[in-house]
């Protein structure tokens, strides 16, 4: 998240001698962390806060790193010219009827979860056929906060919100009624039919650990988190469901940030005049949690068994697909700061991770990154999955090509998405195909992780607008400007999905303490078709199943069906198939989870097929 540390002002060393409170300090200047291995940082130094004038002894202040906003050695790159879109997003905020709003909370301490919110979901939580939102919220802070106090929800302002879409498209807030306010400091959600009866569920996470909500079916959920040890503690943000061991019950993996609490976070980082969020070197990492569910529905923590328990990470982002073609669902967890993780799925209900030796754990210079959020989808139509993560400002965000042997090329200069992200940080992503062409899109989500970064850089902003990367068949181009993304945002977490059922992929973008922004993609005219997939076992979302579009001219598009990806969000499962102008699909094969096929031939097309898993297979 945050690329670089803070210099210790001559200034900030004056003012301590005027209060006889610390020795001159040497003036330090902190480069970017790129590090291949993890750096050990003391955050227990006893040093006065910069206010601390006065020669009255007053209680000290530790002290951390932060971002260092200085310019850069060299003059970042002119941004390159902007491309014509073929598609435009219109924001339908307003029409919708939407009122929510994230609060962050923010305090003068600047405590790291302020900065980090909030998610978003996409699901219909009662099978009316059009999708739903739903929000996750922060909660109130105490500026500064006492001592073994808790973040505090009851306020109305700080729950989470659930939006029922009505068949106008207009949307009522149904939260209260549905039960799902929520508890502390939210932060992410997945979306899942665990149980599989036909309902979707939820998963929420937050900053104390998650909460599971059953989908009671009749517009109500309960919180069965303790019935069926579905606890997990600590800082908790992206999560997915996913059927790793084939069992045909889905299993819920839960990425965790950092250990952290507002004890440990209230350390003074940034300038002497200016204080800032701490960057995650100061802090110990946090293992992700993989929960596999039993046959009696209860749940059991299986993260060190299965291979990972790994706490060198800073998880934020995860993405689930079958990289390697063997059938079995991998997962690729973006991390912060650290080297990423490419979990491979072994098949015997074990995971190795292989990142190092994919090439996906740092970037082309060996050097690691701030991972955020994440997507895995095949951009260049070869068959293979591949992986784009995002990061912050002049660190570009990574694109990894698939080789096809477990290996990656990093593709982040030669797909042209270098030079094109160098001045952003970035959030939620995804791979879709926004203008039905018959190639992957990657929209990005953003917003720079500092609220104080303008006052400390002429370069750089707070508020970014919203990236779409037009996929041209050989490189990515810019085409924001023209699709219609200017608005300029405190963007994080993004899910995508066809919120009016007419092919073409909307986004719902989340913001760190403002309102939602809701994107109607006008579409194309080009082809399409839509498939949504129902399981006949417990696994009805059919998530981890891999579909093989043929159009009529031969052509093949894969799709791994999945909700996980993005940033603290959860996506729309049905999978859409651009198809330019080509006016038919010649054949759809899905691979079912369990490993058997079925095969539709010629399917109509410019509209969405339901398929049902054949019973028996």
């Amino acid at each position: 998240m945050f690329g670089t540390q803070s210099k210790a002002s001559e200034l900030f060393c004056f003012l301590l001698a005027l209060a006889s409170l610390c020795a001159p300090l040497t003036r330090q200047t902190f480069a970017r962390q790129t590090t291949t291995a993890p750096q050990q940082t003391t955050t227990t130094q006893q040093t006065p806060t910069p206010q601390q004038t006065s020669t009255t002894q007053t209680p000290t202040q530790r002290t951390g790193r932060s971002y260092d906003s200085s310019a850069p050695a060299r003059k970042p790159p002119a941004p390159l010219p902007q491309s014509q879109s073929p598609v435009t997003f219109t924001d339908i905020t307003a029409q919708t009827g939407i009122t929510f709003r994230q609060y962050a909370s923010p305090t003068s301490q600047k405590y790291l979860p302020e900065t980090m919110g909030g998610g978003v979901a996409l699901f219909d939580f009662d099978n009316d056929g059009r999708l739903d939102i739903f929000f996750t919220n922060g909660a109130r802070l105490q500026d500064p906060m006492p001592k073994g106090a808790r973040p505090d929800k009851s306020d109305p302002r700080f729950w989470n919100r659930l939006y029922h879409q009505k068949a106008d498209g207009t949307f009522e807030d149904v939260t209260e009624r549905a039960g799902l306010r929520g508890e502390g400091y939210s932060m992410g959600v997945a979306a899942g039919d665990y149980d599989g009866d036909g309902f979707v569920d939820l998963y929420v996470t937050g900053l104390e650990g998650g909460t599971l909500y059953r989908n009671r079916g009749d517009g109500t959920f309960e919180d069965v988190t303790q019935k069926l040890k579905a606890v997990i503690p600590g800082w908790t943000t992206s999560a997915g469901w996913l059927d790793y061991d084939h069992d045909g019950r889905l299993d819920l993996f839960v990425a965790r940030y950092m250990d952290w609490d507002f004890e440990r976070g209230a350390l003074y980082c940034g300038s002497p005049q200016v204080r800032a969020y701490c960057h995650p070197d100061n802090f110990k990492g946090a293992s992700p949690v993989l929960l596999h569910q039993k046959s009696d529905g209860t749940f059991e923590d299986v993260s060190a068994k299965a291979g990972v328990a790994d706490a060198s990470g800073k998880s934020l982002g995860v993405a689930f697909a079958d990289f390697d073609g063997d059938g079995w669902t991998d997962i690729f967890v973006a991390n912060d700061n650290a080297r990423q993780f490419l979990f491979r799925n072994k098949g015997d209900g074990t995971f190795e991770d292989v990142a190092l030796l994919a090439g996906v754990g740092y970037d082309e210079n060996g050097k690691s990154f701030s991972g955020m959020g994440v997507d895995a989808a095949d951009y260049d139509n070869d068959g293979l999955v591949d992986v784009f993560v995002t990061a912050l400002s002049n660190e570009t965000y990574p694109l990894f090509r698939n080789n096809g042997d477990l290996t990656f090329a990093y593709a982040t200069s030669s797909a042209g998405v270098s030079l094109i992200s160098i001045p952003f940080s970035g959030w939620g992503a995804r791979f879709a195909d926004f203008d039905n062409d018959g190639l992957r899109d990657i929209f990005v989500a953003q917003g720079h992780v500092l609220d104080t970064i303008e006052k400390t850089t002429g370069f750089l902003m707070y508020k970014e607008p919203p990236l779409l990367m037009r996929n041209t068949g050989k490189t990515f181009v810019n085409v924001s400007d023209s699709a219609g993304l200017t608005m300029r945002l405190a963007a994080r977490g993004a899910a995508f999905g066809d919120l009016n059922n007419d092919g073409q992929t909307d986004v719902v973008l989340a913001q760190t303490d403002g309102p939602p922004v809701i994107l109607r993609n006008n579409g194309t005219r080009n082809h399409w078709f839509g498939l949504a997939l129902v399981g006949a076992k417990g696994n009805r979302q059919a998530l981890g199943a891999r579909v093989l579009v043929t159009d009529a001219a031969g052509g093949r598009q894969v799709f791994d069906v999945t909700c996980a990806g993005s940033y603290l969000s959860s996506n729309d499962p049905r999978v859409i198939a651009g198809l330019g102008t080509k006016t038919g699909v010649r054949a759809v094969e899905v691979r079912w989870p369990d490993g058997q096929t079925q095969t539709i031939s010629n399917p109509q097309i410019d509209k969405y097929l339901t398929v049902t898993e054949k019973s028996g297979s």
